[in-house]
């Protein structure tokens, strides 16, 4: 809700599609770069510490976008605002995918926890576009970002009261008070964090482009269903995925993911219909599931369990990296060219991702330290992964 409320805010007040991005994109680099820094702050105090004040930044730093806006204040200021907006962003997503690895590490039930997450995350981007847009069309410009503000809140603060799951804080393990490594001193973290950019030029570039395209045909309302389309088909791959006992590992189920997401994405420009555009991002929202759900299923073995709240945050600061990056381009270029050259933002994404992915994928192969489970009191068995 937070990038397509700002992209019709900002598209309101200013006109301008690539304004309207580029700050959307501010916001998503923000979250990007302090991302990780909140998933190692939670790996060493605790994911309470670090949402509650989380959520109470981002509340007020978004009530300060949106007034900024309506007031017409330069780009600048919106700049300056859409910073704490971002960096606020609480990591709700990556805190429950570390709480699923630490309760079901080295189990067989990792894969399909996080298919299960993956599918809670994308009904948020069934409902999210179709509310915000819903909202910004339909009651007032500002409502969507009031709404997501709100839902942030409320939704962080009763997440932060679950103290039961919450993972072991404080460790610095084996080492005792030696310096904590970064999660991305880990090579398949680097791999996966450039392949996420890919995932993340999906989101973006569908965002602005199906809202320029549905102001195309005069049919603006239209913007939240077709996005609703592409995350259904998100959301229903990630249940055939998770329902599946899959006998390939979930790196080549990544990569064939991967793959067939870029062929889908290199239609969307062709699509000169309502119709054929939302079948197009159904397809689209298929192949991102395999996608995203490999490389969560990665991180559990590839990532010491003292890291992975990190490792999880870097994955989804590169996908905010990516989105923010395809916004402002896809934004730039339906301002200029129409809806149609921003679509071949996903498409230019996912083929550069898709090739770093491939050529580098041997590192996606956890190394034998990092592959150990505990199984018992004082035994730890090696787990194997494709």
């Amino acid at each position: 809700m937070l990038t397509i409320g700002i992209v019709l805010l900002v598209q309101h007040t200013t006109g301008s599609y690539g304004d309207a991005g580029a700050v959307a994109a501010v916001t998503g680099v923000s979250m990007a770069l302090f991302a990780p820094q909140s998933g190692r702050l939670a790996d060493r105090f605790g994911q309470r510490a670090v949402l509650v004040p989380g959520v109470l930044v981002h509340t007020a730093a978004v009530g300060a976008l949106t007034a900024l806006a309506l007031a017409g204040a330069p780009l600048w200021a919106l700049f300056a605002a859409a910073v704490p907006t971002g960096a606020s962003v609480p990591q709700v997503g990556p805190m429950v995918r570390a709480r699923w690895a630490a309760r079901l590490g080295g189990s067989r039930l990792m894969p399909t926890a996080a298919a299960f997450e993956s599918v809670t995350d994308e009904f948020t981007f069934v409902v999210g576009p179709v509310l915000a847009t819903a909202l910004c069309t339909g009651v007032h410009p500002a409502a969507g970002l009031i709404a997501e503000a709100g839902l942030t809140l409320a939704g962080g603060l009763l997440f932060a009261a679950q103290r039961r799951t919450q993972p072991a804080f404080g460790s610095p393990g084996p080492g005792g008070r030696a310096k904590r490594a970064s999660a991305l001193s880990v090579p398949g973290v680097r791999v996966l964090a450039v392949a996420f950019l890919g995932i993340g030029s999906v989101f973006g570039g569908m965002q602005v482009s199906l809202t320029a395209f549905t102001q195309e045909i005069g049919q603006p309302g239209m913007n939240g269903l077709l996005y609703g389309l592409f995350a259904a088909g998100n959301m229903l791959a990630g249940i055939a995925v998770g329902a599946i006992a899959w006998k390939s590992g979930p790196r080549r189920r990544m990569v064939a993911g991967y793959a067939g997401l870029a062929l889908a994405a290199s239609l969307l420009w062709t699509a000169h219909s309502a119709v054929l555009l939302g079948g197009l991002g159904l397809v689209v929202g298929v192949f991102i599931a395999p996608a995203l759900i490999g490389g969560f299923t990665l991180v559990e073995p590839l990532v010491p369990a003292s890291a992975r709240t990190e490792a999880f945050t870097w994955l989804t600061g590169s996908v905010a990296l990516g989105q923010a990056a395809a916004v402002t381009v896809a934004g730039r270029l339906a301002d200029t060219h129409g809806s149609a050259a921003g679509f071949l933002v996903p498409l230019a994404g996912t083929v550069l991702a898709l090739a770093t992915l491939v050529a580098l994928r041997s590192r996606l192969v956890p190394r034998p330290h990092t592959l150990t489970v505990a199984r018992g009191v004082g035994h730890r068995v090696p787990v194997t992964v494709d």
